[in-house]
């Protein structure tokens, strides 16, 4: 929708379910009215007329609301926006990651255009949005399967990495995150040997070892300690995931 601010009310409530769902943590009031574009006063009508239906939501002086646990709303209520978006994305992992996350992508839209309406149907997979595919696929000696369990399951994992002078060094990591960048896919990770973190490029990886045994640190919390160690290496850049 173009104008949230003249959306439907039952499509504004359910965008505010949305909304909830999409943070971790509580979130203010002003700003769940700021993105619908209605005033406060609407917003606490709302809120009171989702609590009145049996919504579990839990509000706070000061705090904000939150969606407790244990809500479900029916997963394929989509707008076109949103198609739009998925079918992008999509179009995006094609020629940017490894063959099946990029297939895994196609069979998820297959799946979305079964069960969404007909119209909505034709928005997704005629979506007029591309990218250009102008990455070179790398070659790899590992899996990258392989990487993306070990972030699943939290194992740590031993590498033989081959740095940017040609040395070869057995590590113990712990998967925090991959990122995809133009040429290159890198896996960011606490390094045990140089006691810190580390990011580490899938073609300079020549094994990978996942042990049978996890990271001392969940990865939610690893995640926000390399954010703090990117900030502090970079003061003056906006922090970034």
């Amino acid at each position: 929708m173009f104008y949230t601010g003249l959306m439907r009310r039952a499509d504004r409530l359910l965008q505010i379910i949305q909304i909830l769902r999409r943070v971790n943590g509580p979130i203010a009031a002003s700003t769940i009215a700021e993105e619908l574009e209605v005033s406060l006063r609407t917003l606490y009508r709302d809120m009171a007329s989702l609590e009145s239906t049996g919504v579990p939501i839990r509000g706070e002086a000061g705090v904000g609301y939150i969606l407790e646990d244990g809500y479900d709303m029916p997963p394929l209520m989509f707008t076109a926006s949103e198609l739009e978006a998925l079918m992008l994305g999509a179009r995006m992992l094609d020629g940017r990651v490894d063959q099946s996350l990029s297939r895994a992508a196609k069979d998820a839209v297959a799946k979305i255009a079964t069960v969404v309406p007909k119209d909505l149907r034709e928005v997704l997979i005629d979506t007029p949005l591309f990218a250009p595919q102008i990455v070179d696929k790398q070659k790899l000696a590992i899996d990258p399967i392989a990487i993306r369990h070990s972030l699943r399951s939290e194992s740590q994992v031993t590498i033989s990495y081959e740095d940017l002078k040609g040395i070869s060094t057995t590590r113990t990591i712990w998967p925090v995150l991959i990122s995809f960048f133009q040429g290159s896919t890198v896996l960011a990770a606490w390094c045990t040997l140089r006691d810190d973190f580390r990011s580490f490029r899938f073609d300079r990886i020549s094994s990978y070892q996942i042990l049978d045994k996890p990271v001392p640190k969940r990865r939610k919390t690893l995640f926000v300690e390399w954010k703090r160690s990117r900030a502090a290496q970079n003061p003056h850049k906006p922090e970034r995931p």
